[in-house]
């Protein structure tokens, strides 16, 4: 039976036949399918894809290939092989590592320890047993039964003398090359650790450097903040005028109102000129312009992580001898003071100069430093007072030659390239201080009471609110009534019998807390006040020259002398707790939580640690002139030379 299309009718199976044929649900049609192209896809990966080379005949060549049994050995062997051994048989051993030591980073080479040790590893091995068992092991003793030792083996007892001396010596031999080996052993854990610091402080330096830049764009950042805080207030102000100027267009005055304004006036200026003719009260005069901070509000501490003795910086201040200075804190604010009659702010973090303080009309003597105010003494007997968040910082290359004062005294040689004009510190005056007679040589305040010394041989205790002398103090007259009392009570408080050295200020330092004041003095006593009776409450008897600069705590009181030496006492029982001399006279100390520091004519400060008593030197010992005065805060140190010179350190 023929089909439609004219070919021979072939016997259809259904459906079920041909899933009970084939086992599955595919029929023979899908298979052929399939077939054809699986021969069409490997026709074209193993032979060329123009070639007609049937899929059956590539497969029936392949297989006569595996055949053979030298490639059935191959794949056999490759079947078992591990990766490792595959590299291997392709790669030698010097080839491997030249191509993992040519992979590798030079950061990760530069630690790899040397192998040259001529001992082997089992002889470190040996070398770490504990003493007899490294060597050969000695027999075990015989016991009997009821525990008693007895004679070693006998083989020992039949040695003879010289092998006996043989074992001996091979043992000791032994024993030299177990020590020999633990040598090595040491110095090579020496060596690692050596390794280890070196690899530790190149990490230190790079995160000290970090740390260093931190700081600077800390810097950057208050600067950023202080510009747009003066932008604002100067836009308040230009406000506050725009209202001002209108309200006064809108209302304009009468003829009464401009007599009343000039009658005004003319009162206030008698005012002034009445409070000015006072010498015991002079207030600060109103200020137009804001107050526009200027101090840093982030603590530098990469100092702190310096090598005790590291030079942070150096600059020439002055022309001539530092006679004071002091700093706020560590990168903070510094104010010197020489005998060039300058007083000079710098930047301590920029190492740049803020700007000339001018009022006083001789030198200044003595200063202080605290937050934003300034405290000054000079040689005209004045004390002024500054606010220094009052500066404007205004280098000197930004002023054009028409705002330069004529009657400027010329600081071109002074090794500075920014040296500011001094009007940026135009409104850093508060008010000043004249009662005193004679230059003024010590001073201290604290709070809102400021007490000074001077050559006029009296002490005098300021009402810092009010800007006025409250308490008058005669050193001479309270010495000799606190002498007399004494040596009616008590025989040890005696006086000296010294005459005061005219070459030494007469009050040489002073420091007040609250109502207790301690004073030296060029008679080498030291003194003790109580400022609310305004009597000597205590008189330390020691030092056999001119106290110059003293300084307490709680518990203790640090003294320095031109008899070179530095003496501790204790404020508890007024007795001395501790001593020690220099070579030179001492003219200046300062003392923190750990160190004292002081100045004895020469060319480096002398540091006393107090935690574990040594004395050790800090400075340039190559320097031309002597250090004349030091001030020290959290191991941030500042030392002024005769020669003018202002050098910075950690301490």
């Amino acid at each position: 039976m023929a089909s439609r299309d004219g070919s021979p009718a072939r016997h259809r199976r259904t459906g079920s036949e041909e899933s009970g044929m084939l086992g599955t649900a595919l029929t023979t049609r899908h298979i052929e399918a399939f077939g054809r192209k699986v021969t069409t896809t490997a026709t074209h990966l193993i032979g060329d894809p123009e070639s007609s080379v049937h899929y059956q005949h590539a497969m029936s060549a392949l297989q006569k290939e595996l055949r053979r049994p030298g490639i059935q050995q191959r794949v056999f062997s490759y079947a078992k092989a591990s990766p490792t051994e595959l590299v291997r048989s392709k790669l030698s051993t010097t080839e491997i590592q030249h191509r993992a030591l040519t992979y590798l980073p030079d950061e990760l080479l530069a630690n790899i320890p040397e192998d040259d040790n001529v001992y082997s590893l089992f002889q470190g091995f040996q070398a770490t047993l504990p003493e007899g068992e490294s060597g050969h092991r000695k027999k075990p003793k015989r016991r009997n039964s009821r525990g008693q030792k007895l004679l070693e083996a006998d083989d020992a007892e039949d040695k003879t003398p010289l092998e006996k001396l043989k074992n001996e010596r091979h043992g000791l031999n032994h024993r030299l090359e177990m020590m020999s080996v633990r040598k090595n052993m040491c110095s090579s854990e020496i060596r690692e650790i050596d390794n280890k610091i070196s690899n530790l402080n190149t990490m230190r330096k790079i995160v000290l450097d970090r740390l260093g830049d931190l700081e600077q764009d800390e810097v950057r950042t208050e600067q950023d903040l202080l510009e747009v805080d003066n932008k604002l207030e100067d836009l308040l102000e230009e406000l506050d005028d725009a209202a001002t100027l209108g309200h006064t267009t809108a209302t304009p005055p009468t003829e009464i109102d401009m007599e009343t304004e000039v009658t005004t006036t003319d009162t206030q200026d008698m005012s002034a000129s009445f409070m000015s003719a006072s010498i015991y009260e002079k207030l600060p005069s109103p200020k137009s312009k804001r107050n526009k901070p200027t101090r840093r509000k982030s603590t530098p501490i990469r100092h702190e992580h310096f090598e005790p003795g590291s030079s942070i910086k150096e600059v020439q201040a002055h022309n001539d001898m530092i006679t004071a200075l002091d700093f706020d804190a560590p990168f903070g604010t510094m104010v010197t003071s020489a005998l060039d009659d300058t007083v000079r702010v710098w930047d301590l973090n920029l190492g740049r100069c803020i700007g000339l303080l001018e009022g006083h009309q001789a030198s200044v003597r003595c200063l202080q430093v605290e937050d934003n105010l300034l405290a000054t003494g000079s040689m005209d007997a004045s004390i002024r007072l500054w606010d220094l968040n009052k500066a404007e910082y205004l280098p000197r290359e930004d002023i054009t030659i028409e705002e330069e004062d004529e009657d400027q005294p010329a600081s071109d040689d002074i090794d500075h390239p920014s040296l500011p004009h001094t009007s940026s510190m135009r409104d850093c005056p508060l008010f000043t201080l004249e009662a005193h007679v004679d230059e003024v040589t010590a001073l201290h305040f604290r709070g809102d009471t400021l007490v000074s010394g001077s050559a006029d041989k009296t002490l005098r205790q300021w009402d810092l609110v009010k800007g006025r002398c409250v308490q008058t103090l005669d050193v001479l007259w309270a010495a000799a009534q606190a002498s007399s009392t004494m040596n009616t009570t008590d025989a040890k408080w005696r006086a000296t019998g010294r005459t005061p050295d005219a070459s030494a200020d007469f009050v040489g330092a002073l420091q007040c807390f609250d109502a207790a004041l301690a004073c030296g003095t060029a008679d080498g006593m030291v003194r003790l006040w109580d400022l609310r009776s305004g009597q000597v409450h205590r008189s330390l008897v020691g030092h056999t020259g001119p106290v110059t600069c003293l300084q307490f705590d709680d518990v203790h009181l640090v003294t320095g002398s031109l008899d070179r030496s530095i003496r501790i006492w204790d404020l508890r029982t007024g007795s001395i707790h501790d001593a020690y001399a220099y070579d030179n006279p001492v003219t200046s100390m300062m003392f923190d939580s750990r160190r004292i520091v002081a100045a004895a004519g020469e060319t480096v400060a002398k540091i006393y640690d107090k935690t574990d008593g040594r004395h050790w030197d800090c400075g340039n010992e190559e320097a031309k002139s002597s250090v004349e005065r030091v001030r020290v805060k959290d191991g941030y140190l500042t030392e002024g030379r005769k020669d003018g010179v202002v050098g910075i350190w950690t301490c």
